[in-house]
């Protein structure tokens, strides 16, 4: 069975301006969809009611479907979809390991297996030996690497992506993106992509859908 990310006939309003309407969207496994458009077009609204969260204030409808299953009114940890924002969202007090053992799957049991896990999701990130770490120590890229990696362990069966990259400086944005989508590429994953940078939406090489601004 296919993993794909679909959404079906999705519309979001907001008292009597609507954001989206009647969305149609198939993100296949693999594969970088991007959602482009200014600031105010919905994009981050759409990113926040396929991964649970949107806000009271808001009204949507339409499915939200991974493979055969709907998870439109699962909670969203239930939903398995991973989601990174544009801030890496790191808890301060604890270490970058703890960090990472914060964001591992249930399914990974025992303290030996756990610190195995966490090990080589540093190694992947080029951060060997920075468990002890306080995140307040890394770099910007740094902190983006080890957000992603945390996302990563929960095991999502797919990514959603809010501007991850806007606060980066060119050079810092063009590797940490190759490292975003080489990584959940690799997973198989589905990536639906929020940006309003067109260089963001080129290298994904996937299809884009533009939202019009309000």
């Amino acid at each position: 069975m296919s993993n794909a990310l679909t959404l079906r006939s999705v519309t979001i309003s907001i008292g009597d301006r609507r954001l989206v309407s009647d969305l149609d969207l198939v993100v296949e496994p693999g594969t970088v969809a991007t959602i482009m458009g200014p600031s105010g077009s919905g994009k981050s609204t759409l990113i926040s009611f396929i991964g649970g969260h949107l806000e009271p204030r808001f009204h949507a409808t339409g499915k939200i479907l991974i493979g055969n299953d709907d998870v439109t009114e699962l909670p969203p940890e239930r939903r398995g979809i991973g989601v990174l924002f544009q801030d890496d969202l790191l808890f301060p007090h604890l270490s970058v390991g703890a960090n990472l053992a914060f964001g591992l799957a249930g399914s990974t049991a025992g303290r030996e297996s756990r610190r195995a896990r966490i090990t080589e999701a540093l190694e992947e990130a080029d951060l060997s030996g920075f468990a002890d770490r306080d995140p307040a120590t890394l770099s910007g890229g740094q902190r983006a690497r080890v957000a992603l990696m945390r996302t990563l362990l929960a095991g999502p069966r797919a990514l959603l992506l809010d501007e991850p990259f806007s606060k980066l400086d060119s050079d810092l944005r063009r590797d940490f993106r190759r490292f975003v989508f080489g990584r959940a590429i690799a997973k198989r994953l589905p990536i639906l992509l929020a940006t309003h940078d067109f260089t963001d939406a080129k290298a994904a090489l996937g299809p884009i859908l533009r939202l019009a601004p309000l």
